[in-house]
């Protein structure tokens, strides 16, 4: 399952991915804080959708990502 930008409110276009909560590779349980993202009103942590082992993808910290973007990966 691709981990991707949320889209937090009707207007995001993007968001700043300021890091991942976990170390890659990690196993998560579902509701589990995964990465934080921040807007212009509100920075938020992301709670993983379901149980599975946290694999990084190509996402760098501080940086915007169009929504949508996938940041990593959650393997069953």
């Amino acid at each position: 399952m691709d981990i991707k930008m949320p889209k937090l409110d009707v207007s995001m276009t993007a968001g700043t991915f300021m890091g991942w909560l976990v170390p890659d590779g990690s196993a998560v349980a579902a509701g589990e804080p995964l990465y934080s993202v921040g807007t212009d009103k509100v920075e938020t942590e992301i709670p993983a959708p379901r149980d599975g082992v946290l694999r990084y993808g190509a996402a760098e910290a501080d940086i915007d990502y169009p929504v949508g973007t996938t940041l990593g990966v959650l393997e069953s």
